[in-house]
């Protein structure tokens, strides 16, 4: 994802640093039209838009807290990583100027300038940091203040996950009507039934075959969705159900 963005940035002819951990990372990054440095300080050095995209919460706030201090007054930090709503709300509170861009697609949707940005932020910060999200991201779609992408992003995220959920059921439905899963995937995309997740269901040849794919990034995702949900004191209803049977390696339900 990282590498997809840099490389969109780098051509729209922004100046863009970026943190690497190793020389191997560093000629990546060169290779990308981009300049390697070795800390956040360097990362942050003149900088606009500082953008953060890691793989969890935990290492948001590990970064954003290590930045914080070199930041400048007009930079803007921008957050791609799904996570919390109160990491997003934490750094605002701290001062920093803060944009919760909550993605939804792939490194493929970037390359063609095509990912979504689910944005949560003042006015002000997210036309700041437009010109860099319109390199690779659109539709751009402002949902509310800091944090609301985030809570955005998580409904999308258990939504998502309950549509997989509900795709495998009917996959096993099929089996025991005597339709092959092949045979579904061939036709339901193109009547009322269809859907984006079913379309990656269908590219992926199976529903166990595209749970294997994501299944890393989506459980770290619903297991952010549930934690939120219970801090806020609220349930994901029927949701929850069927997450689990999305989730699970062959099908049926699995312990949360």
């Amino acid at each position: 994802m990282g590498a997809a963005m840099v490389r969109r940035v780098v051509a729209a002819g922004h100046h863009v640093n970026v943190l690497a951990r190793s020389p191997e990372k560093g000629a990546a990054i060169t290779e990308l039209g981009a300049t390697p440095v070795g800390d956040l300080a360097g990362v942050c050095a003149g900088a606009d838009v500082v953008v953060i995209c890691v793989f969890t919460d935990e290492q948001v706030r590990d970064v954003a807290e290590a930045l914080i201090a070199d930041l400048d007054s007009h930079t803007v930090v921008v957050i791609h990583t799904t996570g919390s709503p109160h990491t997003t709300e934490a750094i605002a509170a701290r001062g920093v100027d803060v944009v919760d861009a909550a993605v939804s697609g792939g490194p493929h949707d970037i390359a063609a300038g095509r990912l979504t940005l689910f944005v949560g932020g003042s006015a002000a910060a997210v036309e700041r940091v437009r010109p860099v999200l319109v390199s690779y991201g659109d539709p751009i779609i402002p949902v509310g203040p800091p944090g609301a992408g985030q809570r955005v992003k998580l409904i999308n995220n258990a939504l998502f996950a309950a549509q997989i959920g509900l795709i495998s059921a009917a996959v096993e439905f099929g089996e025991r009507l005597g339709v092959p899963e092949s045979t579904l995937l061939a036709a339901l995309p193109h009547a009322s039934a269809g859907s984006r997740a079913l379309d990656s269901i269908s590219r992926a040849g199976s529903a166990a075959s595209f749970r294997a794919a994501i299944g890393e990034f989506l459980s770290k995702d619903v297991a952010t969705v549930r934690a939120t949900a219970a801090e806020l004191g609220a349930g994901l209803g029927v949701l929850d159900t069927i997450i689990d049977t999305g989730l699970a390696p062959t099908g049926g339900t699995k312990s949360a």
